[in-house]
């Protein structure tokens, strides 16, 4: 949830393009790794990655002429091995990475349809209250990801990974207890000033202690974290339950308005002082009026975790030799795979798609999944 939750009521509505910021880039610390999943399966740039395997109806043939100047001539040729040379280790990590998703699904005989596809991505539409071409065109224009991209790179991973991880997982009170002081409990408005060097977090601290009233100009003049340190110091309000450092959590709600407290370390090297600026008063009180909605986010982060972990297990298992990129990762020996896969010591055609049978034929992408009940 937003600060949109604290001090002003927004009576229940949200901005789309405000969810769509969520939905790929992470509301919290639980939906981590579904932003590192994010970027996984980005198709960048050039819609060829989505394409591979499909006949180029009425496109240009290798070798065709591309264009002309003058009396030189341009190439498909000449154009692929440019777009290679900008763009190939993007589109082609795009690729390994449904390659490897693809094998585990016929391994596991995991299966995801074209109408699958299609019914999330209408489904996710709705969440946002718009049509289906009105949400992939705001796709396009707010992440530069196309209709293709979004089926093939995004959709259909997530879809396939959920089936290998399984979505059943289990949201106890506590959970929703957690969420809901997360998301709608007061949080400490502060200021901080962010170091990297203990000594000197240590001389500014006995500063600002002695001189409260110039924390934000120290924050100006001494702080590492450029964003807060043009604002003075000024952070969003900090929540507890974040998943973040503990110790940052437990010493703001500590504090009392005004007060200062001790220099908190983060981390190897990050250190921080806090400024109290008193608490943010939420607008939903009632649990019960909010505990479908954090069910369902609960349940969507915690199959987001499951992906994740699905995914880096079956990377670790399935042997890839990047020749482009001069790397190999995996087993020794390539895991055998069935019939219709490549085997062992075979390099997978230029011209083989990298999706399955069941969605070759209208380019499966698919979306973030969204929240559903069991």
């Amino acid at each position: 949830m937003s600060a949109g939750t604290h001090g002003t009521a927004n009576n229940g509505k949200v901005n789309p393009k405000r969810r769509l910021i969520w939905i790929f880039g992470g509301a919290a610390a639980a939906v981590v790794t579904g932003g590192l999943l994010m970027q996984y399966f980005r198709a960048p740039i050039s819609e060829a990655a989505d394409t591979a395997g499909t006949a180029r109806v009425g496109g240009p043939q290798k070798s065709a002429l591309m264009a002309k100047v003058n009396n030189e001539s341009i190439t498909y040729d000449a154009v692929a091995e440019e777009c290679v040379a900008r763009h190939g280790r993007e589109v082609l990590d795009d690729m390994i990475h449904r390659m490897i998703i693809l094998k585990a699904c016929e391994a596991q005989n995991v299966v995801v349809s074209e109408q699958e596809v299609t019914q999330e991505i209408t489904r996710v539409a709705a969440r946002f209250k718009l049509d289906v071409a009105s949400y992939l065109q705001m796709l396009q224009t707010e992440r530069n990801i196309t209709p293709m991209q979004y089926r093939t790179s995004v959709v259909w991973p997530m879809l396939a990974l959920k089936k290998l991880a399984g979505e059943k997982v289990e949201i106890t009170d506590e959970d929703i207890q957690k969420a809901f002081v997360r998301n709608y409990g007061p949080r400490v408005k502060a200021r901080v000033i962010m170091f990297d060097n203990l000594r000197q977090a240590n001389t500014i601290w006995e500063r600002v202690k002695r001189a409260p009233e110039t924390f934000e100009q120290m924050a100006q003049d001494h702080s590492v974290d450029p964003n807060s340190r043009s604002l003075g110091g000024q952070v969003p309000p900090i929540p507890r339950y974040t998943g973040g450092p503990e110790n940052l959590e437990k010493e703001a709600f500590k504090l009392k308005e005004g007060e200062i407290s001790g220099v908190i370390e983060l981390g190897p090297g990050r250190y921080v002082v806090l400024k109290c600026e008193g608490r943010t008063v939420p607008v939903v009180t009632d649990i019960e009026e909010v505990k479908d909605t954090l069910y369902d986010e609960l349940k969507e982060a915690k199959i987001q975790q499951a992906v994740g972990k699905t995914f880096e297990k079956i990377k670790e298992e399935t042997r890839v030799d990047n020749y482009f990129a001069r790397t190999s990762s995996g087993p020794e020996r390539a895991t055998p795979v069935s019939a219709t896969g490549s085997g062992p010591g075979r390099v997978q055609p230029a011209n083989a798609t990298t999706q399955p049978r069941a969605s070759r034929p209208a380019a499966t992408a698919q979306e973030t999944p969204g929240r559903t009940r069991n």
